[in-house]
């Protein structure tokens, strides 16, 4: 009776124990930062860009990566995480794409001074869809020279493969695209 007790008893610690081992943590990729650009700024006047907050709603600002499994109905993932706070990790990501995406200005994340245009970004979709999408969505607000200018985004791409690595792949690729939007949008200023 004792060996069956022990058998049971090693058997529930394994696992409760292996559950932790299944989990997987993801890191939106960033393009690598040129220091071209800041030379290329300071020659042009340093138009400057501060990208003051990138934000999320509750639903997408826990730990667990999105999945969208109805209309109506969204699963936060237990074992598939951000590695870091995913607010964080898109404001870090934009800064980069927008520095790459737009020579002769500073982008930061930090204030770079009164002259600054300012940029805010509400994500209200960041997820993986049941139809295989995956869903970039929100509304951007950037202050140029007193002046506000809002623009909503929702971009769609269909996943090449299935699983969490092709959806954060496909979820960065969205947040570049609307990085491309947002630096041809600048760079019509005057």
């Amino acid at each position: 009776m004792k060996k069956c007790a022990l058998a049971m008893l090693a058997l529930l610690l394994t696992a409760c124990s292996s559950g932790d081992d299944n989990k997987s943590y993801y890191q939106l990729p960033s393009p690598p930062l040129t220091t071209v650009q800041s030379n290329t700024g300071q020659e042009q006047g340093n138009r400057q860009l501060w990208v003051e907050q990138v934000s999320v709603p509750d639903y997408l600002a826990g730990n667990g990566v999105v999945y969208q499994t109805s209309d109506v109905q969204y699963v936060i993932a237990n074992n598939n995480l951000w590695a870091s706070p995913l607010d964080q990790q898109l404001r870090n990501t934009l800064v980069a794409n927008l520095s790459n995406q737009l020579p002769g200005w500073v982008v930061a994340s930090q204030p770079l001074g009164s002259e600054q245009d300012t940029l805010n970004v509400t994500v209200t979709g960041f997820h993986g869809r049941y139809d295989g999408r995956v869903i970039v969505s929100g509304e951007w607000l950037l202050k140029h020279q007193g002046r506000l200018i809002k623009r909503p985004f929702h971009i769609e791409l269909k996943q090449q493969q299935d699983g969490y690595d092709n959806m954060v792949k496909m979820l960065a690729q969205g947040w570049q695209q609307e990085a491309v939007s947002i630096a041809a949008e600048l760079n019509r200023l005057p």
